[in-house]
C-alpha cells in the first residue's frame, strides 16, 4: 500500500476535535492556514502559558489511520479529525519515523517531523479510558506514545483527501522522535 492522506481537518477555535475538509491549505512557517494552531510561536495554551515566544514545532499534526483500528479492538470508536489532527494517513509508520523526515504531500505541500505529540488528558475527556490506548509502555517498561506526530511546514500547498504522501528521511544518524 501507498502511503496517502485519507483526510484533512482545521478548526479556528481551541477545540478538541476538528472539523473534516475537503481541502486545507499549508503555510509555510506557519501551518494549516485558518487552524487555531497555526504560528511561528507555539499556539497551545498549555505551551502558551509556559513561553509563549518559543518556536511552534506543533504547527501540523498528523496521526495514521491505523491507530483508529487499533483502539477500536479495545472497544474505541474514533474518526479522522476526532483527537485533533489535520492530517490522518495511512500506509505508513509515522511513529517510527526519525526526527527530520521531510513529508512531502500532495503537489507542493512539504511537513518536516519535528517530534511526537504527547497526548493528555483531554483524550479521557474525549473518551474516557481511551488516553491509557494510546499511551501505553514497552517490553522494557518505556512510554510509548502513538497519539502521532506533530509538524511544521517547509513548503506549502494544498492537502486533499487521496493525495500521496512521499517520505525523504535526514541523513544519518536518525534521531528517534521525542514528544514535542
Amino acid at each position: 500500500m501507498h502511503a496517502r492522506v485519507v483526510a484533512v481537518s482545521a478548526s479556528g477555535a481551541y477545540t478538541f476535535t476538528k472539523p473534516n475538509r475537503d481541502a486545507i491549505r499549508l503555510v509555510a512557517g506557519l501551518g494549516v492556514e485558518g487552524d487555531v494552531h497555526s504560528g511561528e510561536t507555539v499556539k497551545h495554551r498549555s505551551r502558551v502559558a509556559q513561553d509563549p515566544d518559543q518556536p511552534n514545532l506543533r504547527q501540523v499534526h498528523l496521526i495514521h489511520q491505523e491507530l483508529f483500528a487499533e483502539v477500536a479492538e479495545a472497544g474505541f470508536a474514533v474518526a479522522p479529525g476526532e483527537l485533533g489532527e489535520n492530517i490522518t494517513t495511512c500506509g505508513l509508520d509515522l511513529l517510527g519515523l526519525p526526527a527530520g523526515t521531510l513529508l512531502h504531500i500532495g503537489e507542493t505541500a512539504v511537513v518536516e517531523v519535528t517530534g511526537l505529540r504527547n497526548p493528555c488528558r483531554q483524550i479521557d475527556d474525549f473518551r474516557h479510558g481511551l488516553l491509557k490506548e494510546v499511551v501505553g509502555r514497552d517490553a522494557e517498561g518505556n512510554v510509548v506514545r502513538k497519539a502521532g506526530v506533530m509538524g511544521v511546514v517547509r513548503e506549502g500547498g494544498t492537502v486533499h483527501p487521496g493525495d500521496p504522501v512521499t517520505v525523504h528521511l535526514p541523513a544519518a544518524p536518525h534521531l528517534p522522535l521525542a514528544p514535542v
